[in-house]
C-alpha cells in the first residue's frame, strides 16, 4: 500500500555517514517531534537529480527553515558513502541531510519503489517530496515517471 497524507511513517532504518562512520537511523527516532522536508531521488549523481532536484533543496534550505521546517533530508537507494559524496559535490553538506536507503527497505515500506532495471539500476525509489511532522505525513507529492514538477523544493514550499 502506498503511503498517504495523514499516515505515520513506518519503522525503517536509514543510514547516514558521520565523522565516526556510518550511523543507522531509525525513522521512529529521526522524525519524532520534528518537522522534516524529505525528498527522494531515483539515484545520486543522475542527471535530473543532480542538475535540478538536489540544487533546488539546497537553494531553498533557508526558506524551509523560515516556514518552521527543522531539517531538509534526502533519501535514495544508494549507499551512505555515495550520498555523502553527492552532498559534497552538490554543496549540500550543511543544508541537506543524506539518508541512504541502500536496500530500498524504506521505499518498499512506504510503497514508493520503481523498477529501474531497464537502466541497470534495479529497484529504486520513486521521485517525491513530502513534509513529515512528528512522524506523520502532512504533504506528499509523487512524480509521474519521467517528470520533475511536484517534487521540487519550490512546489513543496508552496504547499506549506
Amino acid at each position: 500500500m502506498t503511503l498517504q497524507v495523514g499516515d505515520r511513517l513506518p519503522p525503517a532504518t536509514l543510514v547516514k555517514v558521520t565523522p565516526d562512520g556510518p550511523d543507522q537511523i531509525a525513522t521512529e527516532d529521526y522524525f519524532a517531534g520534528r518537522k522534516i522536508a524529505l525528498f527522494s531521488v531515483p539515484g545520486a549523481f543522475t542527471p535530473t537529480c543532480s542538475a535540478r532536484h538536489l540544487p533546488g533543496f539546497v537553494d531553498q534550505a533557508e526558506a524551509f527553515a523560515a516556514k518552521g521546517v527543522d531539517e531538509v533530508a534526502c533519501t535514495a537507494v544508494n549507499d551512505a558513502f555515495v550520498l555523502a559524496a553527492w552532498a559534497k559535490a552538490g554543496d549540500a553538506t550543511d543544508k541537506v541531510t543524506m539518508l541512504a536507503d541502500g536496500n530500498a527497505d524504506f521505499a518498499s515500506a512506504i510503497g514508493l519503489t520503481m523498477d529501474g532495471s531497464a537502466y541497470g539500476m534495479g529497484t529504486r525509489s520513486q521521485r517525491y517530496a513530502m513534509l513529515v511532522n512528528d512522524g506523520v505525513v502532512e504533504a506528499l507529492h509523487v512524480e509521474q515517471p519521467g517528470e520533475f514538477r511536484v517534487s521540487s523544493a519550490e512546489h513543496l514550499l508552496s504547499t506549506i
